[in-house]
């Protein structure tokens, strides 16, 4: 059993209440930041943790814990890498849409599995929920979350966890279907169990959380791995990094 830190589990919301949740993520999760902590000598499975780097966020753009994103290991479009679903869990639903930008609400009963999409290394970490309905909407709206760069080059993004699985810390090596902490309703999740999901380029040291809340559309690859599919997105990713580079600041803004 993957130990958890976090919040205690929550009951499952129904899919009635998607036009409310919409709403309440408009304007993006992103992590919220708390101080390091000291990665352990072994991660859950086993395998050594490399060490994180020591970039420090700014005010205007919230970053991770205790790094940036580390730097891909692998070339994008690499396509021999496996891809599985990101919530574990045999009651699980999303919606094919998001309001005002691209991501997927993933809908499942609090305290299920949120797991690694692929191989990759864990990137940015939040163990602190910091939103406010009354302070900025947008910087702390995730809660909890955990994002991995894959080593296809793609940065997946979970928010609105419940816990986060003991080790998963910035620089930590995880395998695709590796637990990374368990869906929840934190941040602006409008009191709702779901994980947030989102799929960006890593952006190092210039993102913000307009980007890593998602950029391209999840559906199509959820609709794959959810049926045992190997769907990648890294050309997709790809080519709206080239097209768009890294924004210094929300569209619109």
């Amino acid at each position: 059993m993957v130990a958890l830190t976090g919040r205690r589990h929550l009951p499952y919301a129904a899919l009635l209440l998607v036009p409310v949740l919409a709403a309440g993520c408009a304007t993006g999760p992103g992590p919220t930041w708390s101080a390091p902590t000291s990665s352990p000598t072994s991660s859950p499975t086993g395998t050594s943790p490399t060490a994180p780097s020591s970039a420090t966020p700014t005010a205007d753009s919230p970053g991770p814990e205790s790094a940036d994103q580390p730097a891909p290991t692998a070339t994008p479009g690499r396509d021999r890498l496996p891809h599985v679903f990101p919530v574990r869990a045999r009651n699980v639903d999303y919606h094919p849409t998001h309001s005002g930008y691209p991501g997927t609400d993933i809908f499942a009963d609090c305290g299920e599995p949120f797991v690694a999409v692929t191989d990759g290394t864990v990137g940015e970490v939040s163990r602190r929920d910091r939103y406010d309905k009354r302070g900025p909407q947008g910087p702390y709206n995730g809660g909890l979350s955990v994002s991995v760069l894959g080593d296809d080059g793609v940065r997946y993004y979970g928010s609105h966890l419940t816990e986060i699985a003991v080790g998963i810390e910035p620089g930590v090596r995880v395998r695709a279907g590796q637990q990374l902490g368990t869906v929840g309703r934190t941040g602006n999740a409008n009191n709702v169990c779901h994980l947030h999901f989102g799929i960006s380029p890593p952006c190092l040291g210039e993102d913000g959380w307009w980007i890593r809340r998602g950029v391209v559309w999840p559906a199509p690859y959820l609709d794959s791995w959810r049926k045992g599919g190997n769907r990648a997105p890294a050309a997709e990713v790809g080519r709206w990094h080239r097209r768009h580079g890294c924004p210094a600041k929300p569209p619109g803004r």
